[in-house]
């Protein structure tokens, strides 16, 4: 330890550290052995520590374009490896191999965070190692190319595989009113990995049936309660001979699935008292569930006081959809005092499948338009803009959208005031009829099980294959709608029992969107194998439009969120341990940046824009020079042009001028305008802006070093707390890091003024929303 401690405190990063705190450091860090030719970090590998070389040597190579090795740099003893990825939360750009033997002190990313950036003079030092490297990186194609490549190579892009730094043990619960269903994983050892259920609860022969790499077991339970079920899952971990804890306090984290988090929860979050009322709250949307999800959670804290638990909730991933999406045509009052509007369900799992996706396809998730369809007893159809669900087919309930199994889906409301008034039923009996009697069961005179619908119908049932043309048409329908509301599509998405497994019913929904550029292909459609367990590509070779069936992990996926939650709860915890430093704010008015070719166009050829005056951010000035910006319904004068000149133009405008222009703005960070609409500008001459048009997400400009001194990586999402006549938290401030910043959070005329915000008003940070 006293040769590293020595090392340590010769370098400049830990400079402001004395001996004492080096020690601890040390002994809370992993000294790590590599001998010659082992791969130390591999390109593409997510940034989760900071290596010190404390002896030996290691080189850090790329391949070439002929498949050669191509050496960047030596790294020796006193140098510093990894760092680049930690601060930036970027995949590590090259290998990095021993050349002889290595000792390397791994300092884990919780550590970092915690340990080092706490320090001033360590945060400066890596302020300009990182600043150093991307100014250098803005000038080197060939870097910015490697970046990209490293973010195409994770292995594990999104967490599904839960690919963890450290070892961590999951238990999920998902808790039914007569079943609790679970899952284990463990991220070290996946073959020791459970999932189950437990039957039958409150009857008198309820059982447990667990699957697992040693096999399946069955045992009979005789009549139990909630309590005892959980209990029978902690016997079956925990088992001597068979069990895969020792303690239980070696678990991680639960996580519950909860049906309902209204509107206040569109992400998982760690469960404390306040969730618990706010779930409770929500059990008159959901009281068929959020009361079981509610006993699951309280015998869970019971039984396992000490382990976090986790709240991911179903209605969560729908939670950012726009106003427009989600009201419903009913009087206002009865969504200000009852919340009535659409929520959306499925919500685990269209996020998952669209993940899945994004790394089959080896693709951006925040790039794409995907529509996910997760056609079960259940079925609903989500679109899928820039990582966030826009549109979804179930509302207030489960009850509407597409045909169910037993589920109406949408109908005409005029058929219950038909069947209180004419058939003299009562609300218990068409609640009865809408969500048990009805849907493909209802329908087919059969079954609500599609299997036996789809196997009369090839024996030539008229009913049923009226019900499977009835559900097909429904699903091709939304499919349509929610194209023209994406403004495209890259991908397609069938999940679920029927998605997964009827070909049939895949068929009928692709059925004549070519001109969309869907184009299944029949050989690839029909011998997709049933429960493969594996994404299958059904589209035609030319389709622009990607057809994929992906199945669906929900449980996977509930332990990915808590795991992610957990995390960040950390994180926030930090944060809120930190000395409050502020943010200084600045309210944007409406402007417009201009490439160089709309520049010629507005004002003359070789015209150069006229410096007015400097704005905040070094190297941005507000010109002399303004347009007019004309929409389909009106007009907005003289607004100003921004300089320099950019690649691309862009108009950011605010929410009331989308109504005075007639347009329908999306809500983007700058730069992303792909699918935006345009307008005419107005100059000297006029240009027409095929796209362009964008509300300007709040955002917060830093430098590396004013990041590193709030904990925050570029394209962090966080919360910002604003003291002042309206005290308010804005939520999804967006993060920038760049050498050329200065801190300032930019939010526009509308919010401002909903809020009497000034500029010079100051900001605190509350804590991290989402982090890549």
């Amino acid at each position: 330890m006293e040769n590293t401690a020595e090392l340590l405190h010769s370098m400049p990063l830990f400079h402001g550290f004395s001996t004492e705190k080096l020690k601890e450091l040390i002994e809370r860090s992993e000294l790590k052995v590599f001998n010659p030719k082992d791969v130390i970090i591999k390109f593409g590998q997510p940034g989760t520590f900071l290596g010190v070389m404390c002896a030996g040597e290691a080189e850090a190579v790329v391949a070439g374009q002929m498949g050669e090795q191509r050496r960047l740099g030596l790294i020796k003893p006193g140098d510093v490896l990894g760092e680049m990825s930690l601060l930036t939360g970027e995949p590590t750009c090259a290998d990095v191999v021993a050349l002889t033997k290595c000792e390397i002190l791994i300092i884990h990313h919780d550590l970092v965070s915690n340990f080092l950036f706490t320090n001033p003079d360590t945060v400066k030092t890596m302020a300009r190692t990182l600043s150093e490297r991307l100014r250098v990186r803005q000038q080197d194609k060939e870097e910015q190319s490697r970046v990209l490549d490293a973010w195409h190579s994770i292995p594990d892009p999104y967490g599904l595989r839960l690919t963890t730094a450290t070892s961590e043990k999951i238990l999920v619960l998902n808790c039914g009113s007569s079943s609790l269903k679970f899952s284990y994983f463990d991220t070290a050892l996946e073959t020791n990995n459970i999932e189950g259920i437990v039957e039958k609860i409150g009857l008198a022969d309820s059982l447990i049936i667990s699957k697992s790499g040693k096999g399946k077991i069955i045992k009979e339970l005789g009549s139990i309660d909630h309590s005892k079920a959980l209990e029978s899952i902690i016997d079956l971990l925990t088992d001597k001979h068979s069990g895969v804890l020792k303690d239980l306090n070696e678990l991680t984290v639960v996580g519950h699935r909860v049906v309902h988090g209204g509107e206040k929860y569109s992400k998982p979050v760690v469960i404390d008292d306040e969730v618990v009322r706010e779930i409770e709250k929500n059990c008159s949307l959901a009281p068929l569930h959020n009361p079981s999800n509610l006993m699951a959670i309280w015998e869970s804290t019971k039984l396992m006081p000490k382990i976090p638990q986790v709240a991911v909730f179903d209605t969560g991933f729908h939670q950012r959809m726009p106003v427009h999406a989600y009201m419903y045509g009913l009087p206002y009052e009865f969504y200000e005092k009852d919340r009535f509007r659409r929520y959306g369900f499925h919500g685990i799992s269209h996020n998952y499948v669209a993940l899945k996706a994004a790394e089959y396809l080896k693709r951006d998730f925040k790039e794409l338009k995907i529509i996910t369809c997760h056609l079960g007893s259940g079925a609903s159809i989500a679109a899928i803009d820039h990582g966030q669900s826009i549109d979804t087919t179930m509302g207030l309930t489960p009850l509407e959208g597409l045909i169910m199994g037993t589920r109406c889906g949408d109908i005409d409301p005029s058929i219950i005031m038909y069947l209180m008034r004419d058939k003299n039923l009562s609300v218990d009996e068409i609640d009865n009829i809408l969500n048990r009697k009805s849907g493909l069961k209802g329908l087919s005179g059969i079954s609500s099980d599609f299997r036996e619908i789809e196997e009369q119908a090839s024996s030539g049932n008229s009913r049923a294959v009226i019900t499977v043309h009835v559900f097909g048409y429904r699903i091709r329908k939304y499919i349509g709608a929610y194209v023209a509301a994406l403004g495209g599509l890259d991908a397609l998405i069938f999940t679920g029992g029927i998605g997964e497994n009827s070909a049939w019913v895949r068929g009928l929904a692709c059925q004549g969107l070519s001109y969309m550029g869907i184009q299944v292909s029949e050989i690839l459609n029909t011998t997709v194998p049933a429960g493969a367990g594996k994404i299958a590509d059904i589209s035609e070779e030319h389709s622009a439009v990607k057809i994929l069936v992906v199945p669906t992990d929900e449980g996977r996926m509930i332990a990915r969120e808590s795991i992610y939650a957990l995390g960040l709860h950390h994180i926030n915890e930090s944060i809120s341990e930190q000395k409050q430093k502020t943010i200084p704010i600045e309210v944007s008015a409406h402007h417009v940046h201009l490439s160089r070719e709309d520049v010629n166009a507005l004002f003359g050829a070789s015209y150069e824009l006229t410096h007015r005056s400097d704005l905040s951010q070094p190297g941005q000035y507000a010109c002399n020079e303004t347009v007019n910006l004309i929409g389909p319904k009106g007009r907005v004068e003289k607004v100003r042009v921004l300089g320099p000149a950019r690649k691309q133009s862009q108009v950011e405008i605010s929410v009331t001028e989308e109504f005075k222009l007639g347009v329908k703005a999306p809500i983007r960070a700058s730069g992303d305008i792909a699918g935006s609409p345009g307008l005419t500008l107005e100059g000297k001459d006029s240009s027409h802006l095929a796209e362009g048009v964008i509300c300007a997400a709040r955002h917060i400009h830093m430098s590396p070093e004013e990041a590193l001194s709030f904990g925050l990586r570029d394209r962090d999402i966080v919360m910002i707390r604003v003291e002042g006549e309206r005290k308010l938290v804005f939520g999804d401030v967006l993060v920038r890091v760049h050498p050329d910043f200065r801190l300032a959070m930019h939010i526009d005329t509308d919010e401002a003024n909903a809020a009497k915000i000034k500029t010079g008003m100051q900001g605190h940070l509350v804590g991290i929303q989402e982090r890549r």
